[in-house]
């Protein structure tokens, strides 16, 4: 067992699984968040669980596409205008990103990743206490363009290389296998190795659950810098006094750059804004989560609920609702499955995911601070990469090596 103190910011599902495994291990854990737990963009999200997506954001000719969708405010992909020098200095990183061998070498790893998570989950999905909605039903992702198929048939092949389980159907496939499909769908992927959840049941219930073991959760907390000596942090100052530990863990999201500028960090993070609404499920709804091709949308059934989440917004950290995007999502959802003008709905949401250049999270120990570990970065698949990073954070407090190869993530690989 491991022993000594360590200090977690964030109170997403990456801190929250940060803390639990590293109580777990042994270590006497502190975790901060600056309001409470799950309210940031671990909470209104698809709730999905993706072997599917070991692809990463930067791909080539993304970049292209994206000139044309990001001056378009309903177009999956959205820049607001605005004068940032730290924007204009991550599209150019992004752009750099948008390589054939960055993909090479990023889909083996994400594999890996998500794999062990998932692993991950079913073991928690087990423990008695934590009911979150579990279920490896598969998801399946459909087109209603020819050119939209195609292309998803050659990222399937690509996947099922690297070893993530597909299977493609045609139209009346996928019909088959989900009836609440309209007849425009020309054919669909299936990924029968995805699962999905209620994301905010399981990031509150593993805070219960982490708490109960001994964390000690403290929320409306906000962090404000840091006490330094040399190459350490001696302690945190928040809004509650200042906090000391032995290793701190800044796994704060879409806040971590104004964090880690506190002790000479760069971190090139964007927080890209998604909205979900969610509905009341009806009896004849999506059985199992629906992935919509061309509008980079997606649709779960969770428990009583049906969500509709998706597009990408670079607005800084602005948290406001823009009508015509969460419009565009519901009526784009409108063009694949039965029935969605009659749906009750219960909720627009609406979040800021933390997004690097190259689509990869920033995860190990600080070069610069040497009791700093870095967790965070994670953009779309926080949730799906939450138990997996928490173990890897563990084992990186514990001194220990690595079971996943960190090198593609090193935190400050972008300096």
């Amino acid at each position: 067992m491991a022993s000594g103190s360590v200090l977690v910011i964030g109170g997403g599902v990456v801190g929250v699984c940060s803390a639990h495994y590293l109580s777990r291990a042994g270590f006497q854990v502190t975790l901060l968040e600056k309001g409470d737990v799950c309210a940031g963009s671990s909470y209104g999200n698809g709730g999905l669980v993706v072997p599917s997506h070991c692809i990463p954001l930067a791909v080539p000719g993304v970049w292209l596409k994206g000139l044309k969708w990001m001056w378009d405010p309903e177009s999956p992909f959205y820049i607001k205008p605005r004068l940032d020098p730290k924007l204009a200095a991550w599209l150019w990183r992004f752009r750099a990103a948008c390589t054939e061998a960055h993909v090479r070498r990023a889909v083996p790893l994400l594999r890996e990743l998500s794999y062990a998570s998932l692993a991950l989950f079913g073991e928690l999905a087990a423990t008695p206490g934590l009911d979150f909605g579990y279920r490896q039903d598969g998801a399946l992702g459909v087109y209603r363009t020819e050119p939209g198929w195609e292309a998803a048939v050659r990222d399937a092949s690509r996947l099922g290389q690297a070893g993530v389980a597909t299977k493609i159907l045609d139209g009346a496939g996928a019909r088959e296998l989900e009836p609440s499909l309209l007849p425009g769908v020309v054919g669909a992927v299936l990924f029968p190795d995805d699962a999905h959840m209620i994301p905010d049941r399981f990031v509150r219930g593993l805070a219960r659950l982490a708490e109960a073991g001994g964390v000690r959760v403290q929320t409306d907390t906000e962090v404000l810098g840091f006490r330094t000596r040399g190459r350490r942090i001696v302690a945190v100052e928040t809004t509650r006094g200042d906090v000391e530990a032995d290793d701190v863990v800044l796994a704060a999201g879409s806040w971590s750059p104004g964090l880690g500028r506190a002790v000479g960090l760069d971190l090139p993070i964007q927080p890209a804004k998604g909205y979900s609404v969610t509905y009341a499920r009806p009896a004849d709804g999506p059985r199992i989560p629906l992935m919509l091709g061309e509008a980079k949308a997606g649709v779960t059934p969770m428990g009583e609920m049906l969500r509709f989440a998706g597009t990408l917004e670079l607005a800084g950290l602005d948290f406001s609702i823009n009508r015509r995007r969460v419009n565009a999502i519901v009526r784009s959802a409108g063009q694949y499955v039965r029935g969605v003008d009659r749906l009750r709905m219960l909720e627009i949401w609406r979040g800021l995911r933390p997004c690097t250049p190259d689509g990869l999270p920033l995860l190990g120990r600080s070069e610069r601070i040497e009791n700093l570990v870095l967790a965070t970065g994670h953009a779309m698949i926080g949730v799906s990469l939450g138990p997996v990073t928490g173990t890897l954070v563990a084992q990186l407090c514990a001194r220990e090596e690595p079971a996943i190869d960190l090198a593609l993530l090193r935190p400050e690989r972008f300096s």
